[in-house]
């Protein structure tokens, strides 16, 4: 077996293993996992939750000669499976939570058979502390252009477009699976913390930092996930663009943006009725009968008047002057395409 240490999370790009293979518990996995990893645990979360008890309530013994055979019964059903058809020249690399006895004993078991397996010296702990290091400790290196503007203004799309024209983008909302506001929840459940950071070190990484990346501005935190202190940091300093259109425009594009909303209106009831303590009863009335009806665009409208367009007037992205305002008649795929091309053309070469 051959130990891995991971100096920095651009070690990871130059990997030589055909497959990472955690072997931690299904539950950890979920947590956060390096990027690419497969999961195949050698104990599941309730075998490793006997285990450990035995650990401290019997002996240390008992819990390893339990665990041991669990890992042999796991490690023999996972060659059976989805080791069964690595040939000779596979190459694995193998890690557990801090690169101790699962993780060994399961590479132990492969090495046996011939592969040439590497270990990461460590194991998760030590990809955690560059991600840390990366995220919350180290000042990024980017260059950070960020696309602001009210609620509807197509940002997301309009980011999208950027990427399209050959431009560096971070799709912040897109790794979070969140777009951002009370209605921004989407059908993919959201990552944990965790592993949206990893997503987001992840993209970071494979950015130059020396060329203008487009981020879409933000708060602090997405949905139920916090964007980390160091992209944070760079994002509240960074230049901005600001993007105006019409309310009918906005109301239009958001229509089509959130029609999954519109599928079930008991829950677009109940996310309405949080709007309550800033409202007028009236007013609340008024939304949930436009939800009711089916009058989409009016009920759009109106709860970016009367909500979101008063809280963005307030809110820190103005405090600082935009490079470029962009006003747009029309949100539509055309416009958006168009403006993209502009802004690519205009901020390629780095210059603000």
């Amino acid at each position: 077996m051959t130990p891995l240490t991971l100096t920095t999370l651009s070690d990871l790009q130059g990997l030589t293993a055909d497959t990472i293979i955690d072997v931690r518990a299904p539950a950890e996995y979920a947590d956060d996992h390096l990027p690419g990893a497969i999961n195949l645990p050698v104990l599941s979360d309730s075998e490793r939750a006997e285990v450990g008890t035995i650990y401290a309530k019997v002996s240390p013994f008992n819990a390893r000669k339990i665990g041991g055979a669990l890992v042999a019964q796991n490690t023999a059903t996972h060659l059976q499976g989805p080791l069964a058809g690595k040939d000779g020249a596979w190459q694995p690399l193998v890690y557990c939570w801090r690169g101790g006895q699962r993780s060994g004993a399961f590479a132990t078991i492969l090495d046996q058979i011939g592969w040439r397996v590497q270990i990461l010296k460590g194991g998760y702990r030590s990809y955690r502390r560059e991600i840390v290091k990366t995220l919350y400790e180290t000042p990024l290196p980017h260059r950070l252009m960020l696309i602001s503007g009210s609620t509807g203004t197509a940002k997301t799309a309009l980011l999208h477009q950027l990427a399209a024209k050959g431009a560096q983008i971070l799709d912040i909302e897109g790794i979070a699976a969140h777009r951002g506001s009370l209605f921004g929840k989407m059908r993919t459940a959201q990552p944990a913390q965790k592993m949206f950071e990893s997503s987001v070190a992840a993209k970071l990484s494979a950015l130059d930092p020396d060329k203008i990346t487009f981020v879409e501005a933000e708060s602090s935190k997405i949905g139920e996930r916090l964007i980390p202190p160091s992209l944070w940091a760079l994002m509240v300093n960074a230049p901005r663009i600001e993007i105006t259109a019409t309310l009918d425009a906005r109301s239009s594009f958001l229509c089509q943006a959130y029609a999954d909303l519109t599928q079930d209106k008991a829950a677009l009831s109940d996310l309405l009725d949080k709007l309550r303590p800033y409202h007028a009863v009236e007013r609340i009335v008024r939304w949930h009968a436009q939800a009711q009806t089916g009058d989409w665009q009016t009920l759009a409208a109106g709860l970016m008047a009367d909500h979101y367009d008063p809280r963005y007037a307030k809110s820190g992205a103005l405090k600082n002057q935009p490079v470029q305002r962009v006003t747009l008649d029309s949100l539509d795929v055309h416009t958006l395409a168009k403006t993209a091309d502009a802004l690519h053309a205009q901020f390629s070469l780095g210059i603000v």
